[in-house]
C-alpha cells in the first residue's frame, strides 16, 4: 500500500547566531559522546570559527571527496565504527552524504548547515550521484536529523551564489507542489500545509530574495536575510515532509536532472539548473504569464534563463540528449499528469528561448 507519511521536522531545530558553540550540550542531551564528523575542507574552513573551543567529547573528522555517491557512502561507512551519532557540516552534498552515512550503519544524525542552497538540512532523504556528478536517484529514510543548528552569523560569510541557488531551489518548491496537489480533489491536511507552505515559500523569496543577497553582499544579518534562510532550510523541508510524494519534485527536478548529463552545465549550481527547469516546466503548462512575471526576479538574481546563461550549446544532439533523460518513465516531470516526450521536451526548450530573446529585446528598447 503507497501510504502518505509524513516526517515534518527533525527533533529539534535552532537558528540563531552562536548556538553552534551550544553543540556539546545538543550531544550530551541525546547521550551522544563520540562523534563522527563528515565534512570537506571549505566547510570546516566556514564552521571552524565557530566550532567549541573547549572540547569535553570525542570527534573523528573525515573529509567527503566531492559527491554524495554511492561508493563516497560506503567508504565513510567503512570507517563508522564504534561512533554513536553522525555529525554532518556543510553544503547540500555533504549533508546527503553524513544523511546516507547514518542510515546504513543505523546511527542517528546531526546537520549543520554552512550554506542555506537547499533544505538538505531539513529533509530525511539524500540526493546520490555518481562519482562524476551526474544524477542517479534519490533515498528517502525513515529517520529524520536528530537536530539541525543553523548559524545566521556563519552563513553571512557563505558565497552569495549558493544563496542565490537556493532561492530558486525553494522557489520550485510552490512549483513543482502545485502541479501535482492541484490534481488531487480532496488533499488530506498534511497536504495542505505541504501546499500552504510552499506557497508562503515562492511570496517570502519573492518578497524578500533580491534584498537578503544585497545583505549577504554587505555582510548585514537583516530580517530579509534570515526570512530567506529559514524559508531556504525549513519551509522548503517542510514541503516535502508534510505532503511526502506530493511534495517534493516535479518537472523543474527532472529538467535538473537531465541537464547533468551534459558536461557542459556541471559549472552550475544544483539551484541554477532547477531555476531553468522551472521555466521549461511552465512552458509545458503554457503558463507563459507566470514566465513574464518571473523574469525580472531572475535578472536581478542572476538566475539562468537562455542557453547563453546555462552555457548550453544550441545544438539538436545536445538538447535531445537533455530531453531523453528529463523524460525517463522514473523521472518526476511524469507526475505533473500532462503528455510529454523528447520532442516536445525539445520544443519546449526552443519554445522558451525564444520568449527569452524577445523580452530581452523589449528590456533592452525600453532603455
Amino acid at each position: 500500500m503507497d501510504l502518505l507519511e509524513v516526517r515534518g521536522a527533525p527533533n529539534d531545530y535552532v537558528c540563531e547566531s552562536g548556538v553552534i558553540q551550544h553543540l556539546e550540550p545538543f550531544l550530551k542531551r541525546y547521550g551522544f559522546t563520540k562523534a563522527f564528523v563528515i565534512c570537506g575542507q571549505r566547510s570546516w574552513n566556514a564552521v571552524e570559527p565557530y566550532f567549541p573551543k573547549d572540547r569535553t567529547l570525542s570527534y573523528s573528522f573525515f573529509r567527503y571527496h566531492g559527491e554524495c555517491s554511492l561508493s563516497e557512502i560506503e567508504r565513510l561507512s567503512s570507517h563508522c565504527i564504534d561512533y554513536d551519532v553522525i555529525i554532518g557540516i556543510g553544503g547540500g552534498k555533504v549533508l546527503d552524504l553524513a544523511k546516507a552515512v547514518a542510515n546504513q550503519v543505523r546511527l542517528d544524525v546531526v546537520l549543520i548547515p554552512t550554506l542555506a542552497s537547499t533544505c538538505a538540512a531539513w529533509t530525511p532523504l539524500s540526493v546520490i550521484y555518481d562519482d562524476n556528478g551526474t544524477y542517479v536517484r534519490y533515498d528517502i529514510f525513515p529517520k529524520s536529523a536528530t537536530f539541525v543548528l543553523v548559524d545566521p552569523n556563519m552563513l553571512l560569510h557563505s558565497p552569495v551564489a549558493y544563496l542565490r541557488a537556493g532561492i530558486a531551489d525553494t522557489l520550485a518548491k510552490w512549483y513543482e507542489a502545485d502541479c501535482i496537489i492541484r490534481q488531487l480533489p480532496c488533499p488530506p491536511l498534511s497536504i495542505k500545509i505541504a501546499h500552504q507552505t510552499a506557497y508562503l515559500c515562492k511570496t517570502t523569496l519573492l518578497e524578500h530574495g533580491p534584498k537578503a543577497i544585497n545583505d549577504l553582499l554587505e555582510k548585514r544579518d537583516s530580517f530579509s536575510f534570515r526570512q530567506v534562510i529559514e524559508t531556504n532550510i525549513m519551509a522548503g523541508g517542510m514541503v516535502g515532509g508534510f505532503g511526502d510524494r506530493y511534495g517534493r519534485v516535479a518537472g523543474a527536478h527532472s529538467v535538473h536532472n537531465g541537464l547533468t548529463k551534459v558536461s557542459s552545465t556541471h559549472h552550475l549550481l544544483h539551484g541554477e539548473k532547477v531555476a531553468y527547469g522551472i521555466l521549461i516546466q511552465l512552458v509545458i503548462e503554457n503558463n507563459w504569464d507566470e514566465i513574464h512575471r518571473l523574469l525580472p526576479f531572475y535578472q536581478a538574481l542572476q538566475l539562468p534563463f537562455t542557453f547563453q546563461q546555462l552555457g548550453l550549446p544550441n545544438e539538436k544532439e545536445v538538447l535531445h540528449t537533455i530531453a531523453e533523460a528529463i523524460v525517463q518513465p522514473e523521472e518526476s516531470i511524469h507526475l505533473m499528469n500532462v503528455p510529454i516526450n523528447k520532442e516536445t521536451m525539445v520544443e519546449a526548450f526552443y519554445q522558451l528561448e525564444e520568449f527569452a530573446s524577445n523580452y530581452k529585446n523589449k528590456e533592452r528598447h525600453a532603455l
